[in-house]
């Protein structure tokens, strides 16, 4: 097995360190962080709880009112020609978030399955193209929704990456894949999900997820007026551990490791290990719903290689090039490729 180790300790990120970083997670804590210097824990609060409800669909405007949205972040359904001209003669590599991309969102986390249409789609999609699920999700959890051996899964946010267990044409037959820059962190995750578990007890429909290098508190089925109990008590536990952030994705608070590794860099270490590093005829898709995914959003284009599609029903801030309303387009669309 080959293990790959991307991240030494010496590469932690601590809060206030200045490495140019300005994802829009990364500034989502920063802003945190203002906050409580500045006017101390009320003030943090009052800022987790209005980013909470910024990131709530039920805040943002749905596509129909946004003309000049759309406009900027077309269908890629109705752009699939011009697509299919940009990727003519590349390698297409396909990036795949879960929740909410195959998969619809739901109230219950675990019940969060994809349907066999779209795992068929995907398992098409992979007979052709090297094709990685990344996932906020614990890698093995992810699989056990997905169950498709031929793929590669990038769990917690990309800290746990494993290539196909079968044999592919895209990965050399003598090695395996794998590489998890976190592992240090485990132990601590571990304690703050049994904290957080703990705490949260009080809040009706509150449920935190232990995924392996990263912990989630879903608050999707917590009453808006409890959101700021429940960010108090997530906070009564993160204030004791300097090494961990808080990100936020749909109704859902996110704890991680404060290192320098995200979606994006998930995606960078895939194409450098698939051999297409610098690579002018690759062509990556990234599709994603999560402001998680911004990260690989911005790889792209930054890097003006390949493209993202955002899945949303909602007008938002995005890094995304093209634009799909729900999974079962996004079914459409991997059909089309």
């Amino acid at each position: 097995m080959l293990e790959t180790e991307i991240i030494s300790k010496s590469e932690v990120l601590y809060p206030g360190g200045d490495d140019g970083d300005t994802s829009p997670a990364t500034k989502v804590f920063q802003d945190f962080q203002i906050n409580e210097e500045k006017v101390g824990g009320g003030g943090i609060i009052r800022s987790w709880v209005d980013s909470m409800r910024a990131c709530s669909p039920t805040h943002l405007k749905p596509f129909d009112n946004q003309s000049s949205w759309i406009k900027e972040h077309p269908s890629a359904l109705n752009m699939f020609e011009e697509i299919l001209h940009e990727s003519e003669g590349k390698q297409i590599v396909m990036f795949l978030d879960y929740d909410g991309t195959l998969s619809p969102i739901v109230a219950d986390p675990d019940r969060a399955f994809m349907s066999n249409k779209m795992r068929n789609t995907v398992r098409k999609l992979a007979m052709c193209f090297p094709t990685v699920i990344v996932s906020g999700r614990s890698r093995e959890k992810v699989y056990s929704f997905v169950k498709l051996t031929e793929l590669y899964y990038a769990g917690s946010h990309g800290m746990d990456i494993k290539g196909p267990e079968q044999n592919s044409k895209y990965k050399k037959k003598t090695q395996s894949l794998l590489c998890q820059p976190a592992t240090e962190f485990l132990p601590v995750i571990s304690e703050v999900y049994t904290k957080l578990v703990e705490k949260t007890k009080s809040i009706q429909g509150a449920k935190v997820e232990n995924n392996k290098f990263c912990a989630s508190v879903h608050f999707r089925c917590v009453d808006e007026n409890k959101w700021s109990d429940l960010a108090h008590l997530v906070r009564s536990v993160l204030k004791n551990y300097p090494k961990l952030m808080l990100t936020q994705g749909r109704k859902v608070l996110e704890i991680r490791p404060i290192i320098k590794w995200d979606k994006g860099k998930a995606l960078e270490f895939l194409l450098e290990s698939l051999g297409y590093q610098n690579c002018a005829d690759v062509f990556p898709i990234y599709m994603g719903d999560d402001r998680t995914d911004e990260d690989a959003f911005k790889i792209l284009r930054d890097k003006r290689q390949g493209l993202g599609i955002l899945v949303s029903k909602y007008a938002k801030e995005t890094n995304a090039s093209y634009s799909l309303q729900e999974p079962d387009e996004a079914s459409s669309l991997t059909l089309y490729i």
